[in-house]
This record gives structure tokens, sequence and C-alpha cells, in this order.
């Protein structure tokens, strides 16, 4: 009670401070209803390259083994995944509400093992015929599974230059594309137009309960700032995915020249994709142990942030990345490449894909899809390999 205030004016006080609670509490919009989702990703198509050999052939380009890999997408939703304790095990696949691919979609326009790459240009038109146009699997409302991407070091390059010769020297074209295609500006760039300081990549989906945040290569200062400002509108108890190219550990040579005119050079060979000066020493040899700290300071700023998908080095591999301080453990995938991967280059029966599935309660299972386990027999030759199942939900104290 307030004393020497008449009964009527506490009431209107309490009813003007719960409102004030109201309005407070509806800044931050509700976590979106969980309904669990499931989606595919893969990376690094590389148009452009071909394989040693793929099923019998030899010098398969990166178009055939791509349309392949489509192929087995959209074949999933008639599998069935495993008995291995994950979501949905040994249940049908059904519906796939999005398909990601993480970049490197086309290859870089510069002489690779003594042979020119195919422009830039004809690469995208290849991509958009295999993936955006040729992926037929539907969501669960029916309608068609969207393609989300996001741009790679191999996209960069090729918009801004490289320290080696490439023909054209420069082709914006992938870049002009996935930025109008994700972000749809209202005045869609042009590969006179595009600007890639200004225009990068960073957009974020609500699927099934998890914020899904897709964004240029790495979350550098000004895509972390842009990530701040998202989930300071993002309910905390919504769990946050980030889908990028590049790994927690960031490459040295991806940052921006700390030498002299801070350019792309042969000399020093940084490549200047990301906003941030690599801070470590002068030798792109050298960790990113500065900017990897940034990073695992923000993850730990932000604990809704439960997992991190990437490309850029790949084979299949699911880990926890702690930070060179080791304050955090963000739950990380790193999925395979058709064309470049580490062990599947030289194996194609270990060709795969990531195939994740979530659960109205948050649990989360990544499993590792063998598209192409009996090359002789493309049709049935698709079995599973390794899984991981981790909780999404966030923690207040602890990632």
């Amino acid at each position: 009670m307030i004393p020497g205030r008449p009964r009527a004016g506490r009431l209107a006080a309490v009813a003007m401070a719960l409102g004030a609670m109201a309005a407070a509490a509806s800044a931050v919009p509700p976590a979106p209803p969980a309904r669990g989702a499931q989606f595919v990703f893969t990376s690094d198509a590389h148009y452009g390259l071909t394989r040693p050999s793929f099923r019998g052939a030899r010098n398969v380009d990166a178009h055939a083994v791509n349309a392949a890999l489509v192929a087995r997408i959209n074949a999933l939703p008639a599998a069935r995944f495993p008995n291995d304790g994950g979501v949905r095990a040994g249940e049908l696949v059904g519906p796939i509400d999005f398909i990601a691919e993480g970049g490197d979609i086309t290859n870089r326009e510069e002489a690779d093992d003594g042979r020119q790459v195919q422009p830039a240009s004809v690469s995208w038109r290849q991509f958009v015929a295999d993936y955006v146009n040729g992926i037929h699997v539907t969501d669960t409302s029916g309608h068609a599974a969207p393609v989300f991407m996001v741009p790679g070091n191999h996209e960069v390059s090729n918009a801004i230059g490289f320290y080696r010769a490439m023909t054209p020297p420069v082709d914006k074209t992938p870049l002009v594309e996935i930025f109008n295609r994700m972000m749809m500006p209202a005045v869609p760039r042009t590969r006179a137009t595009y600007d890639y300081g200004a225009d990068r990549v960073f957009f974020a989906r609500d699927v099934g309960g998890v914020h899904f945040v897709f964004l240029t290569l790495w979350p550098d200062s000004v895509m972390r700032a842009r990530l701040s400002a998202d989930l300071a509108g993002v309910n905390p108890d919504t769990p946050v995915v980030i889908v990028t190219h590049d790994q927690p550990d960031a490459e040295a040579k991806h940052f921006r020249n700390p030498n002299g005119a801070h350019d792309i050079n042969a000399r020093d060979r940084f490549e200047n994709l990301l906003a941030d000066q690599f801070a470590d020493g002068p030798s792109v040899g050298r960790p990113s142990v500065v900017e990897q700290a940034a990073l695992e300071r923000f993850v730990h700023a932000h604990p809704q942030i439960r997992a991190y998908f990437h490309g850029n080095s790949n084979w299949n591999q699911f880990y926890q990345w702690r930070g060179p301080n080791r304050t955090i453990a963000l739950r990380t995938f790193r999925v395979d490449s058709p064309m470049k991967g580490a062990v599947s280059a030289a194996d194609e029966t270990r060709l795969s894909f990531h195939v994740a599935a979530i659960d109205p309660s948050g649990l989360l299972t990544v499993r590792e899809c063998l598209w192409n386990a009996d090359p002789g027999h493309p049709a049935t030759g698709m079995r599973w390999g390794a899984a991981a199942t981790v909780g999404l939900r966030p923690s207040r104290s602890t990632n």
C-alpha cells in the first residue's frame, strides 16, 4: 500500500506499472512455436572443376557430379532414417523445410592444374539448373523447399580480385545473384552497382522454433554487429543456428592484409575477404588467435547461439568448438564437398551431405548421408554414416 494515496489512484498506478511491464515484455517477440524442422546442408559444389573419377567415368564435370547429388536429395523423402536413437530414428524422412548451400558454389577463375577454369557466370547457370530448378522436395506445407545460400571465399575472390591471374580478372555474377536472391533488395544489384564492402549477405529465417542465421563467409566484426542487432529482436529462449562458409577457426589468409598498402598481392597472399585486418602478425601462416577470441567472446555473450554449420575445408565432422580460451562449447558441423572433399576426393563412396532433424523439444540430430555409397548402383547406393544428437535449448549460464 502507498500511504496517503487514494485507492483509485493506487489502482491506476498499479495498472500503469503492469502496462509498462507488458510493453517491455512485448519488445522481444515470444519464441516461435516449436514444431520441429528438417533440412539438408551441403557446401563447396565448385562448379568449374572436374573429379578424376566418378561412377566409372574419368574427368567428370562438377555439373554431372552435383546433378547426381541433387538426385539423391530428391529421393530423400522416401528414404528411412536409421534406428540410431536420434531424432525420428527409423521413420521416413518425409518433408524437408529447406536446403542450405554453404558457399564456393563456383570455383575461382584461375588456372587449375594447367587447365583454365570455366567462367563463374557459366558455373552459376549450372548451379541454378541443378539446385535452384532441379531440387523438387517439399516442406511440411507441400510447398517447394527453398534453397538458401551463402557465398564462399571463391565467390568473393571472383568479385573483388585475387593475387593470382584470373580470366576474366573479375566476375561478380555469382555474388550479385546470391545477394539479390537472398537479400531481395528493393533495387536489385547489378555487376556495375554491386559493392562487396556494403552489400554483404546476411539474412535470418525462423523454421520449426529455431532461428537460422545465414551470413557471409565468417562472423567477423561486421557480421557480428548485424547478428547482435538481429538477436536483439529474438526471444532469448529461441535457439540460434549459424550457417556460413568458414570454420570457426578461420584461416588467416581470408582476413584483410595488415601489411603495407593493405592490398591483395602475391607477396603477402592475404585475400581481403573479411572486414577485419589480421591482428596476429604479418604472415598468412599464423593462426587467427585474436580473431577467434573475438568470436568466442561473442558466442559466450549470446548463449542462445547453439550450433554452427560450415564448409570450406571439407570432410564430415561433428565437433565442439571451444575457442582459444576454451570458454564455450559450440556444437559445430563441418560438411563434405562433392568435388574437393579431403577424404571423398579420393574415395567416392565417402561422398556425403548432412540431413538434420529437429524435434519440438529442441533436440537436433545431424546425420551423414553417404549418397554415393555404391557407385555401380546409383539408384540404391545410399546409406547413413555418422550421426550426432545435441540439445538446442539455450542455457542462461553456459554454452
